[in-house]
C-alpha cells in the first residue's frame, strides 16, 4: 500500500519509513501540503500520516481541503500530534481517522497503520455491496437486461427528452409466441435458456443508446429516441428474423425453435400528457394483434 507522509522532521519520517517498509508499504515523504494533495488527487493514495507540528498543514487547512474534495473512496489519516485538539473531536468527519501521539512508539505506528488498512478494506467492501445491491435493483438477473421498473424509469428520461426536442420515439415490445409450449414439452430450464438467448438477440440487434427492458416473463420492451413508423418496423423485423434463426440444441440433440411477435407504438410528437404506460398499453394491444394474425410478424399503432 502506498503511504503518504506529511512530516519534516527527519528523525520521525526514518522511523515511519523504516517500520512500515518491513511490511511492505511504499512509503512517500511529503515536506508541504500543496505537494500532498496534488499526488491524492492522482488517485492512488488511500493512506496517509500527518504531522501537523513540522508541516504548514493547519495553515493550509490540509485536513479539510482532503474532506472537502469527497473523492470516491476514502483516504484514511493517522494525525501524529502531542496533543489531540478540541476541533479534532467536535468536527470528526472535517478531522483525522486516528490519533498516533508522539514520541513515535514502532510497535504503536504499525499497529494503528494495520487498523487502518482493515477499515479501508471493510469501507471498499462495502462500496462494493453497494454497487451490487444497485445493480441487482436495476437489472433483471437472468437476461442483464433492464428490469420493469428500472426500464419505466429510463423510459420516462427519454419521453422528457423527446417532448423537449419535439422529436418522435417509438416503443416495441415483443412476446415469444411459443413460450407457454416450450415450458411444458422441455422444462423450465430451457425455458430460461430460451429467455437468455431472445435477450441476447435483442440486445445485439438494438442500437446501443436504445433501452431494453424484460417487462414480464416472456416479454420484453425497447424504447426507440427519434424513431417512427417504418424505422421501428425494421427494427422490430430484424429483431424477429435474427431470433429464428437462432437455433437451441438440446443435449439429446433436438432442436428448439423460437418465434416472436412484435408491437409498436410509435408517436410522432411527445406532449405533457403522454406516459409511458400508455405507450407500453398500446404496443402490447399491437403485438396481440401481431399473435392473433399468426404471429412471427410486427403490428404497429400510431398513438
Amino acid at each position: 500500500m502506498k503511504i503518504l507522509v506529511l512530516n519534516n522532521d527527519m528523525m520521525e519520517r526514518t522511523v515511519i519509513q523504516q517500520v512500515l517498509q518491513h511490511n511492505g508499504h511504499e512509503i512517500i515523504p511529503i515536506g508541504d501540503s500543496d505537494t500532498a494533495m496534488q499526488l491524492l488527487q492522482e488517485g492512488d493514495i488511500r493512506f496517509v500520516i500527518a504531522d501537523r507540528a513540522t508541516t504548514d498543514m493547519d495553515a493550509k487547512r490540509f485536513l479539510e481541503r482532503v474532506r472537502e474534495a469527497k473523492p470516491s473512496y476514502h483516504i484514511y489519516i493517522l494525525l501524529l500530534t502531542a496533543k489531540v485538539h478540541d476541533t479534532d473531536v467536535t468536527t470528526p468527519r472535517a478531522g483525522a481517522d486516528d490519533y498516533l501521539h508522539k514520541p513515535i512508539v514502532p510497535i504503536e505506528l504499525k499497529s494503528r497503520v494495520q487498523i487502518g488498512e482493515r477499515i479501508i478494506r471493510l469501507g471498499d467492501n462495502l462500496a462494493l455491496a453497494r454497487d451490487t445491491m444497485e445493480r441487482v435493483a436495476m437489472y433483471d438477473t437472468l437476461t442483464g437486461l433492464l428490469n420493469q421498473k428500472a426500464f419505466i424509469t429510463f423510459s420516462r428520461g427519454e419521453l422528457e427528452r423527446a417532448r423537449r426536442g419535439q422529436s418522435p420515439l417509438s416503443l416495441i415490445a415483443l412476446d415469444i409466441d411459443n413460450f407457454a409450449a416450450l415450458n411444458q414439452q422441455f422444462g423450465e430450464n430451457i425455458g430460461k435458456d430460451v429467455l437468455i438467448v431472445v435477450a441476447n438477440g435483442i440486445r445485439e440487434k438494438s442500437r446501443p443508446y436504445d433501452g431494453v427492458g424484460r417487462y414480464a416473463t416472456d416479454t420484453f420492451l425497447i424504447i426507440l429516441p427519434g424513431v417512427i413508423g417504418q424505422d421501428a418496423e425494421h427494427i422490430a423485423e430484424r429483431i424477429l428474423k435474427g431470433i429464428l434463426n437462432t437455433e437451441i440444441t438440446l443435449l439429446d440433440g433436438t432442436t428448439v425453435s423460437v418465434q416472436l411477435s412484435a408491437g409498436i407504438a410509435s408517436a410522432v410528437r411527445i406532449t405533457i400528457t403522454t406516459e409511458v404506460e400508455y405507450l407500453i398499453e398500446k404496443a402490447s394491444d399491437a403485438m396481440k394483434q401481431a399473435k392473433r394474425s399468426g404471429g412471427n410478424q410486427v403490428s404497429i399503432v400510431f398513438v
